[in-house]
């Protein structure tokens, strides 16, 4: 369909009011609301933002769950030229005290409790110590939060009375509000760092790739598209909430994911498409409501994981036309999507040509030369990229990026014959047998189709001969029985022969995140627990 003209959030949202005024904007567990109101609500806040003294280049932090309010502050905070800056709702007092810090927040809003989270209180707690006041902060708004007397008289206010303050806002002309080239976001991700780094995202890169990223799925005006996942990630903001916006289509919220609600909400809203993990694949369809027919609507769907990731998608959760995806927060969610209408075994098997505007290389990772299609190294991306870190992280720019803008992903993987990425693994979990390079994940995938194995994961242990031993974490089905040595054959028929593990160890879970993704450091740690003991015997689950 036709790109937008605009390259900023709240020009998006304007030229969107504009032409598809009646359509619905964004959807959450509380309300509905179109285009035009969306607009008109982002006006009010941005007049209330002013009146509060938030100015160009100013942080506005979001310390709240998804939900309407959550959009509406972001894009209001364009339209003064000011930077939305999200935190993640799973970040302890501490990880709180260094995002407030190292972003320079001037003026937060945040929800007042979060499962059993109290924020508003740890908030307060922080601000009446002054070895933890954030130096910056000026005022906490509480959405959902009546009495703002109880806490730091006149820093707390609640949300209902900070809308009481707005002034009458008028959109101002170019120059004076946020411009294609000024940061629309500040996104923090965790890594291979202590503390999570602060990675900007420009307003005219985040709308084009977005554009792009909805083109790839087939988006138009008529979808709706489920959230599952948080707005505070890449994978929402970036992708999900700026793929949806470009194209007129309704973003479906959730405000913390639940299975069986997140299937109650696909299927009162006939939602068309889902942005899923494999964690959220696996307990929806795994919940004892879960029918066919209660997803029948979707369409499309965004995923990653492996090649049975994507089928499981595809044929059991119902979304045929899902794309297979690769990306991360520096790049703006995704740099490579593979288009829905490709046949659903080239969708398994890669990530996706590069979007437009996207170029990526595969090096060697020890000599940086360019590598044959095939072969696997390095991979390297240009284009819709975030400009640098900030704050703290600034400090690993000169590592990050190469001298020709290429950023350094860390990830391993190969371009195929007709252009196609397909990710391997992160550098570092990469092991090295007898001098071979093996990604865990492609042992992983070989594991999961065995019958009686319902997660497994692979990681390594030194070896004073092999370099590296393979030494596979295996989570039996319930109530099975299975023997080292049946793995052992199930392998070798599979994969080749260097990628069969060296030692299985049965244990009754994985550590895994909030989401359901693989913790490799911890899963390493095991490894190097039990290097030297005799195998733990399989048992029935």
């Amino acid at each position: 369909m036709r790109a937008p003209f605009s390259r900023t959030l709240i020009d998006l949202l304007c030229e969107q009011a504009e032409r598809y005024p009646n359509h619905t904007a964004v959807v959450d567990e509380r309300c509905e609301v179109s285009y035009v109101t969306l607009c008109q609500n982002v006006f009010r806040v941005a007049g209330a933002l002013r009146k509060a003294g938030v100015r160009t280049g100013d942080r506005v932090g979001i310390l709240a769950n998804n939900r309407v309010e959550w959009i509406e502050l972001c894009i209001a905070a364009s339209a003064l030229g000011a930077i939305a800056t999200p935190f993640s709702t799973w970040s302890t007092p501490r990880e709180l005290d260094f995002l407030l810090r190292d972003s320079g927040t001037k003026l937060l809003f945040t929800i007042e409790r979060f499962g059993e989270r109290h924020f508003a209180d740890e908030l307060a707690a922080m601000l009446a110590d002054p070895k933890t006041c954030p130096p910056a902060l000026e005022q906490i708004v509480v959405i959902e939060e009546s009495n703002d007397a109880a806490r730091a008289p006149g820093v707390f206010k609640s949300y209902d009375y900070f809308l009481s303050q707005a002034s009458h806002f008028e959109l101002p002309p170019p120059g004076e509000r946020a411009g294609a080239d000024d940061i629309a976001f500040v996104l923090y991700t965790s890594g291979s760092t202590a503390h999570p780094k602060a990675v900007p995202n420009i307003h005219g890169a985040v709308i084009e790739n977005g554009f792009h990223i909805g083109e790839r799925q087939g988006l138009t005006p008529v979808d709706r598209v489920f959230l599952p996942a948080p707005l505070f990630w890449s994978y929402g903001a970036a992708n999900a909430m700026c793929a949806t916006f470009t194209h007129g289509a309704a973003l479906v919220l959730q405000a913390r994911f639940e299975p069986g609600t997140a299937l109650s909400l696909i299927e009162q809203h006939a939602c068309t498409s889902i942005y899923t993990l494999p964690a959220i694949t696996h307990a929806l369809i795994s919940h004892a409501s879960f029918q066919p027919s209660r997803t029948a609507s979707l369409r499309t769907a965004m995923t990653i994981g492996t090649p049975q990731d994507v089928a499981t998608v595809a044929q059991v959760l119902g979304a045929r036309e899902v794309c297979n995806v690769y990306g991360q927060t520096e790049s703006y969610g995704n740099c490579c999507v593979t288009w829905h209408h490709w046949p659903l075994e080239r969708r398994m098997t890669v990530q996706g040509p590069p979007l437009p505007g996207v170029t990526i290389r595969i090096v060697d990772p020890e000599t940086a030369r360019l590598v044959e299609p095939g072969e696997v190294g390095a991979i390297e991306v240009h284009g819709y990229l975030t400009p640098g870190y900030l704050g703290e992280s600034a400090a690993q720019n000169a590592d990050s990026f190469t001298s020709d803008g290429f950023f350094r992903t860390g990830d391993l993987g190969l371009l195929t014959a007709e252009g196609d990425l397909v990710f391997k693994a992160r550098t570092s979990e990469m092991i090295k047998r007898a001098g071979i390079n093996i990604a865990p994940a492609d042992i992983e995938e070989v594991l999961r189709q065995h019958p009686s194995v319902a997660a497994a994961g692979v990681t390594s242990a030194p070896d004073p001969l092999k370099g590296e031993l393979v030494i596979a974490f295996v989570v039996p089905t319930r109530g099975t029985h299975i023997e080292p040595d049946t793995l052992r054959a199930h392998c070798r028929a599979l994969a080749a022969v260097y990628k069969t593990p060296d030692r299985f160890e049965f244990v009754e879970s994985l550590p895994v995140t909030n989401t359901g993704k693989l913790l490799r450091r911890e899963l390493k740690q095991m490894a190097l627990s039990i290097a030297g003991q005799p195998p733990h015997s399989p048992s029935a689950g």
